[in-house]
């Protein structure tokens, strides 16, 4: 199944390619493009949802669990047991809230498309949508009976009753003070908040968390479970089934084959020579690459583990501090999800109801600011603190010359041309750009020599598994939000923002502080489908621009990429590194100047909201 979902999000790639260039060349689209690629997202990510939970890609916090296995395995599989089993539960409504759309649409034959131009039945893509609903349950279960069986085992080496049942009892108490207090839709939907919390420190993923609080949230305040299983099968088979969603696994693919042919590698290389008479010149040539980087992949983790292989070796060979040369590549990265296309600006277009190119355009200003700051912070530690930087001035290389790197540079610059030129110059949507890059990346990738069978296969399942752990959070943001908006909740809260005199400066300022607190446990995407749902209310309430708060909400989150104990940038520098003589430490320790500077831009971005709105 995975597999087969693999190569259809790839085909979708020559597809929309063909579909644009039938519409400029031929003057002949593919007629009923959007409806299959529509259809085809929302398929492809149950064909390979089972598979993304097998390899363990569902997003949850590893807080409480990882330790708690560690030090009490009893109690640690066994709350991975009742974990296994709601996930069970949830794809178990959604299996069968499905069936009788597919019932329906079998009995009766029903088509989609425009009559006498393009039609195709739907109930293939419904029985696919049941399928994968049902094996994923299944992988569920079977992880269940695992984790039980785990539990057992330790139970009988070790007492572990107490505990377990302390748990249970809360569980239970919390259960009844639910289902028997006459509570108001705001105190429900403020409780299930307060769930949503406590299930997500306990280490439950997270998508599975929001559709279970969305879900009780939902049959308690209208009284009817089966609203909830309606709510659940509609997200599920129309809320992602949107062409617009394409660009999620096209993006991710674009950004992954690229990654591969060294083109990051050729950027640096271009950036030191240019750079190579400035004091900490490595350091800034190493922003610079990530900056120009970010413009064709729009992911800070493929950054931090590209430039990790490329520009740390460099750096601590020319005598930089370790210290200094992890920090840099850590800190840099970020540049990945601020520099458009990036991910984060799609999800926020999905959530927020926005423009995509609009939110692309946003960022290109704020992410070439935070790319100077960048720069001259690393310029004025090596000028009046070099014993922190170190490093030596690089050698000029003879070979280098402005038509090699002319040569280096034509690629990326051309795949840059064609993504966001495509956007800008009206020819491209954002998802046609996506296919667009990603086939431009491919070329490339064949054309360097880069990417054989093997590699190439591994980078498509790569890009299913992300795919399918991004848009199974926004399917939960989706149903925990349409949860809230029934409970009124961010209304009131609306309302108490207003009334309690912060004004959107300062309801924006302590979002910033709350996105900063969630990066230390909570990865980017997640914390923006949790906290979005409450935010976006009380932004619109207050006058807020949707495009600007964009760009601060993803500057904001971004620092938690470089924050302990999370901090995913500098795991990803460490493992790939691989190097024992720089700890965990050390590279949190030479990211922290990045933080301070992502905060200052931060403020800044908010107290001149025109820096994010100049191409509005």
């Amino acid at each position: 199944m995975n597999s087969v979902g693999t190569l259809w999000v790839f085909a979708l790639m020559f597809l929309i390619c063909a579909d644009v260039a039938g519409r400029y060349l031929l003057n002949a689209p593919i007629k009923g493009a959007a409806e299959m690629v529509g259809y085809s997202i929302v398929t492809a990510v149950f064909l390979q949802m089972a598979s993304t939970l097998r390899a363990g890609r569902f997003t949850r916090v590893e807080m409480l669990i990882e330790p708690l296995e560690a030090s009490r395995p009893a109690a640690g599989h066994a709350f991975s047991a009742v974990y296994h089993l709601v996930g069970t539960a949830v794809f178990a409504l959604i299996t069968w809230g499905t069936w009788p759309k597919l019932a329906d649409a079998w009995a009766y034959d029903e088509i989609t498309g425009t009559p006498g131009v393009f039609v195709f039945l739907i109930w293939p893509f419904l029985a696919v949508i049941v399928l994968g609903a049902a094996v994923t349950g299944i992988e569920f279960l079977i992880q269940f009976f695992t984790s039980a069986v785990r539990a057992a085992g330790a139970w009988r080496a070790r007492a572990q009753w107490p505990a377990i049942g302390t748990a249970l009892g809360v569980l239970a108490a919390v259960a009844g003070l639910i289902f028997f207090s006459d509570l108001t839709n705001a105190q429900t939907g403020l409780l299930g908040v307060a769930c949503m919390m406590l299930l997500l420190i306990a280490g439950m993923p997270i998508g599975v968390v929001m559709i279970v609080t969305g879900f009780g949230g939902i049959w308690l305040i209208r009284g009817d479970p089966r609203l909830g299983m309606r709510t659940l099968s509609q997200s599920s088979t129309e809320y992602l089934n949107s062409y617009f969603f394409g660009v999620v696994p096209l993006y991710v693919l674009m950004g992954l084959v690229i990654s591969t042919s060294d083109v990051g590698r050729d950027t640096f290389a271009v950036a030191r020579w240019l750079l190579r008479r400035v004091r900490g010149g490595l350091g800034v040539a190493t922003v610079a690459a990530n900056a120009v980087f970010a413009a064709v992949t729009g992911s800070s983790i493929a950054s931090a583990a590209v430039f990790t292989k490329i520009a740390a070796p460099e750096m601590l060979r020319h005598g930089y501090t370790p210290r200094f040369s992890v920090g840099v590549v850590a800190g840099s990265s970020v540049l990945g999800m601020l520099i458009p296309p990036s991910l984060l600006f799609i999800v926020y277009g999905f959530l927020a109801e926005q423009s995509v190119g609009d939110l692309f355009l946003a960022g290109i200003v704020p992410g070439l600011i935070l790319a100077a700051v960048f720069s001259a912070m690393i310029v004025l530690m090596a000028t009046f603190a070099p014993a922190r930087v170190g490093g030596h001035q690089v050698e000029e290389h003879a070979t280098e010359s402005v038509h090699s790197a002319a040569l280096k540079l034509l690629p990326i610059v051309a795949l840059i041309g064609i993504v966001l030129g495509g956007i800008y110059g009206g020819i491209f949507t954002p998802t046609e750009s996506g296919a667009a890059g990603a086939l431009g990346a491919l070329l490339i990738a064949l054309a360097r020599r880069k990417l054989g069978w093997r590699k190439l296969w591994d980078t498509m399942v790569e890009t299913g598994y992300v795919t399918v752990s991004i848009l199974f959070l926004i399917l939960g943001a989706r149903i925990f939000g349409q949860m809230l908006a029934m409970s009124g909740l961010p209304q009131q809260l609306s309302a108490l923002a207003a009334g309690a005199g912060f004004g959107l400066t300062g309801f924006v300022l302590l979002y910033i502080a709350l996105a900063i607190v969630l990066g230390c446990m909570l990865d980017s995407v997640s914390i923006m489908v949790i906290t979005l749902p409450f935010a976006l209310p009380v932004v619109k309430a207050l006058g807020g621009d949707f495009i600007w708060f964009g760009v601060v909400a993803v500057v904001a989150v971004e620092i938690g990429l470089l924050t302990p104990p999370f901090g995913i940038s500098v795991y990803v520098v460490k493992s790939t590194l691989d190097d024992q003589r720089i700890a965990l430490r050390d590279i949190f320790a030479g990211a922290f100047p990045f933080v301070v500077c992502m905060t200052l831009v931060t403020l800044l971005l908010v107290a001149v909201p025109q820096l994010s709105l100049l191409f509005k």
